[in-house]
């Protein structure tokens, strides 16, 4: 195994201003970890949301300078304190601080407490896992905090927002797959295509849903939901959700405020379940993942994904943070 290791490498100049680069990090220098700990060569990684802010610095995400982004990682174990991971063994590794307070896996080397790390489960590839990441496994939350709240198959037709990203293209494809009649809500006409390929039986242009009015409610129309944008399309969500309905929600693309009242929830007794993949319980984590290596598994995809290098991660950073990224950009490392 070398002694150094390649990495995306952000920090702040003089003028604190920040700068990105791909340089060569020496192994001594990884962060250090409280035992038990994992030292894992990356195999893949992939980019999210959160590495993108990440890698412009985005104050509530970076607290520390330099950085490395990365918060997906499927790779080979190296060398491990804990005697349940053998050199050699794949895992995945993601959420937790990974990417953010701790150094990430845009980095062909990481090192990471035991805690945090997940065995490969039988039925996933390598590469298959690296596409589902983080946005398969907060997509599949999405789905078991539907059926905890009673949204079933046949409970009524399910609403996927901010359908081309990578979590709702996958939320898309698990409801699918379970038997639910979903519709994706999208501002990009030329992915409505694959919206219907992914298993959408209705696609809504995102101007078209959303309703901008102050009505507190609108008509009943969605048994749930899996909400990946905020603002108000949450808003127009939680408005149009039937009586004993849920909504999970997973992101802030389209603005962090949320102005409603309280009467979706007085009057039609409606669930706003919060998804957090980062700090999930291990118990959960490993549930969730062994779901996803078989009877939730997506058939498509290999459809989501799109390879890029190390050196191309600037240029998918901007066209993601401008809107304009779709599916699921998996490296290479």
């Amino acid at each position: 195994m070398a002694d150094t290791y390649r990495c995306f490498w952000v920090e702040k100049d003089a003028a604190g201003d920040v700068q990105q680069s791909i340089i060569d990090r020496s192994v001594a220098d990884l962060p250090t970890v409280e035992s038990p700990r994992v030292r894992v060569a990356v195999r893949w990684t992939a980019l999210n949301y959160k590495d993108a802010l990440a890698a412009t610095g985005h104050p509530g995400i970076v607290r520390h300078f330099p950085h490395v982004p990365g918060i997906d990682v499927i790779g080979e174990v190296i060398d491990s304190d804990d005697p349940q991971f053998a050199t050699g063994q794949t895992v995945i590794v993601t959420g937790h601080e990974l990417g953010t307070s701790h150094h990430g896996g845009w980095s062909q080397q990481i090192q990471v407490p035991a805690s945090w790390v997940v065995p490969l489960p039988q039925g996933l590839a390598p590469r298959e896992a690296i596409i589902l990441g983080t946005a398969g496994f907060t997509a599949a939350q999405c789905v078991q905090a539907l059926q905890h709240h009673g949204v079933e198959s046949g409970s009524g037709q399910v609403v996927v927002t901010g359908a081309s990203g990578g979590v709702a293209s996958i939320a898309i494809q698990i409801l699918s797959r379970l038997g639910y009649d979903v519709a994706a809500v999208s501002g990009k006409p030329d992915q409505h295509s694959r919206l219907k390929r992914w298993g959408a039986a209705e696609v809504i242009d995102r101007n078209d849903f959303i309703d901008e009015s102050k009505r507190p409610l609108l008509s009943a129309r969605y048994a749930g939901g899996v909400d990946t944008v905020g603002g108000t399309t949450l808003e127009t969500l939680l408005r149009t959700t039937a009586y004993r309905g849920c909504i999970a929600a997973c992101g802030l693309a389209g603005g962090h405020e949320l102005q409603t009242t309280v009467y979706p929830f007085l009057l039609r007794g409606i669930t706003l379940a919060g998804i957090d993949s980062a700090m999930c319980p291990m118990p959960q984590r490993l549930e969730i993942w062994n779901r996803l290596a078989s009877d939730w598994k997506p058939a498509g995809l290999e459809d989501l994904a799109n390879e890029i290098s190390l050196d191309d991660l600037p240029a998918a950073v901007d066209s993601m943070l401008a809107g304009k990224h779709s599916g699921r950009s998996i490296v290479p490392m």
